[in-house]
């Protein structure tokens, strides 16, 4: 069998869709997929950026939130069966962890992890399938294997705002749109959306934000003092994977007992810079690994806020592309031109 994909075969040159890549048979633990609709998002723009440092796994594939129908299962697999639709996620959940597939083009071998999805068809691993939650369309679905579950996570599960809390959040792309969803069900009194774009804002304003600041005219540390008197933030999330706005994130929070946390980390080379007097008065900062999300858990969760109308998640897609236009959806996410990218696989066809 064989599929079309798009491969990153050179670092900082567009990806190549490519026709007839072999699929490799099901080893134990392994589901082959058709692929529906799937997620671009800031990671996938790191790798082909080379942002991540050497790669030694050229060439390989690229993508980790999707939809899907399951089409044939390997040994032990009893998590899903043929026929199941699925969104597939990056985050592990229950099943097996198979690892990666390799693919072929002739005599070359392609490189594939647990869970790619910027192809046709795709061979993942058990336990990055999640069955798709009844109510919850195919295009929608995608958002729940990356963008929803690290936002709406952070908030749900590692920040857990007190009522009448104050927080921002820096970079309101698909993460960080969907971490203002789910803080708007803590009644947040303050929650103020940070951006370079003003389309991006004026969504934040319809998901919930209650300021929104412009950070390329505004100093968004300042105006963050001026919103909550002098006091700062009681918490802070980064979704723009930047080493400026982690820092003024940080900068933002207050002392005794503010939270920065921070989604996407930067470039390897990247450094941020704290004071370490911040610290000592209190202030704190961590990293969050998938929103600390446990998808068998979360994604019904999430799924049953979007059919209650909590989660306005169609304000999310900006754009659509087909697989062979994935170079112009990655451009897209550089320039801070869409929210969050759909490509649109098999999707249209269902």
């Amino acid at each position: 069998m064989k599929t079309n994909a798009a491969v990153l075969y050179t670092l900082n040159q567009p990806l190549v869709v490519d026709t007839d890549i072999e699929i490799p048979q099901l080893q134990r633990g392994q589901v082959l997929v058709q692929i529906f609709y799937s997620g671009v998002c800031h990671s996938q723009l790191m790798e082909v950026r080379g942002r991540r440092g050497q790669d030694h796994y050229l060439p390989h594939l690229l993508g980790h939130e999707a939809t899907a129908e399951v089409i044939a299962i390997g040994s032990g697999v009893t998590k899903v069966k043929k026929g199941d639709r699925v969104i597939l996620t990056w985050i592990k959940s229950s099943g097996i962890e198979a690892g990666g597939a390799k693919y072929r083009k002739g005599d070359m071998i392609i490189n594939s992890g647990a869970v790619t999805t910027f192809s046709e068809y795709s061979v993942v691993s058990e336990n990055r399938c999640v069955k798709l939650p009844k109510g919850i369309s195919l295009d929608i679905g995608s958002l729940f294997g990356c963008a929803v579950q690290i936002g709406a996570g952070i908030i749900m599960n590692t920040v857990q705002p007190k009522k009448n809390s104050t927080i921002a959040v820096f970079g309101v792309g698909g993460i960080g749109l969907s971490a203002l969803m789910a803080a708007r069900l803590y009644d947040c009194s303050i929650m103020i959306a940070v951006d370079i774009e003003e389309a991006k804002l004026n969504l934040a304003r319809e998901c919930g934000a209650t300021h929104a600041i412009q950070s390329k005219e505004q100093d968004a540390v300042r105006e963050i003092l001026r919103i909550t008197n002098g006091v700062g933030l009681d918490y802070a999330v980064d979704a723009s994977g930047l080493v400026g706005p982690i820092e003024q994130a940080f900068q933002s929070v207050r002392k005794k007992g503010g939270l920065c946390v921070f989604a996407s980390h930067p470039a390897h080379e990247d450094k941020i810079k704290i004071d370490p007097f911040d610290l000592i008065c209190g202030k704190q900062i961590k990293g969050s690994w998938g929103g600390d999300s446990v998808p068998d858990r979360d994604i019904p969760r999430l799924a049953k806020l979007y059919l209650k109308g909590e989660f306005p998640l169609e304000k999310l897609i900006t754009r659509r592309y087909a697989l062979d236009r994935v170079n112009e959806a990655l451009d897209d996410i550089e320039n801070h031109q869409v929210a969050r990218a759909l490509l649109e696989i098999n999707g249209a066809k269902k």
